[in-house]
């Protein structure tokens, strides 16, 4: 009997590591991106490129 809750114990485990795996690698709503697209850019990245052509010239 404990040798079967042991082995229980070990696939469950195994399966719920599956699932966690398997919800972290597939991409999240399309709700979350559309308000992700309508937020404002950071202003460190939007002054990047600023910095950038500054130093190219």
């Amino acid at each position: 009997m404990e040798k079967w809750l042991v082995i229980l114990g070990i696939w469950a485990m195994c399966a719920a590591c599956a699932v966690l795996f398997i919800r972290g690698a597939t991409g999240g709503s399309s709700s979350r991106r559309k308000s992700e697209e309508g937020r404002a850019r950071p202003a460190s990245r939007a002054s990047a490129g600023d910095t950038r052509a500054a130093l190219n010239d």
